[in-house]
């Protein structure tokens, strides 16, 4: 997130997934080897920034995300054209669960990625993606309005948050409305590169 708590910007739109000018806060990650070697690129930075962006999925069996993280149509599902932003084989590899109003038919990618859309609430979502996961973790990917969501249902146990200098202005704050956020969490890890501060929050015992 940047500087002044934005997690995207506004006016997202298909060139714009992150709003007009949000995708600055991801130049840390895009940056790395790992994304590089993602996209199929050579090169990229080491250090504390890929270190993390490496072990993203270590453990991750299935993912959560919000309607407005897979796309930016929104209402019902005009036709079954969208399929993300990822192309053909997206990142995740595994089964991703896309929280919406709209139901939808699965949407099996290359790659191990499925995208399998809920209209039954974040509940079902999780207990759906931890079946699915088969032991491992889920990951809650985004947007803000999900983890908020989870945060205030109090099913998140960590958080990694990434803080950029940057500054958006406008946009979506990732703790709107999240009061007892400081009460249920600590942080336990905060170690910053020159592109970025990464801490870690973990749920109070």
């Amino acid at each position: 997130m940047s500087l002044d708590g934005f997690t995207s910007a506004p006016n997202q739109s298909r060139k714009n997934p992150f709003g007009e000018g949000g995708i600055t806060i991801m130049d840390w990650a895009l940056a790395t080897r790992t994304f590089k070697t993602m996209f199929g690129n050579e090169g990229g930075t080491t250090g504390i920034d890929d270190t993390f962006a490496a072990k993203a999925d270590e453990g991750v069996g299935a993912t959560i995300m919000g309607r407005n993280m897979f796309g930016p149509i929104r209402g019902p599902w005009l036709n079954e054209d969208w399929k993300g932003w990822w192309g053909a084989n997206p990142p995740y590899h595994h089964p991703v669960f896309v929280l919406t109003k709209y139901p939808r038919q699965s949407i099996p990618m290359e790659g191990g990625t499925t995208f399998h859309f809920v209209s039954e609430g974040i509940e079902i979502a999780l207990e759906k993606a931890f079946e699915a996961a088969k032991g491992k973790d889920v990951r809650i990917g985004g947007g803000a309005t999900v983890v908020r969501q989870y945060l205030r249902a109090g099913l998140i146990d960590e958080l990694h948050l990434v803080i950029t200098p940057k500054l958006l202005g406008a946009g979506e704050r990732l703790f709107d409305g999240t009061e007892e956020v400081s009460q249920r969490y600590e942080y336990t890890e905060f170690i910053a590169s020159e592109a970025a501060a990464h801490v870690r929050l973990v749920k109070r015992k």
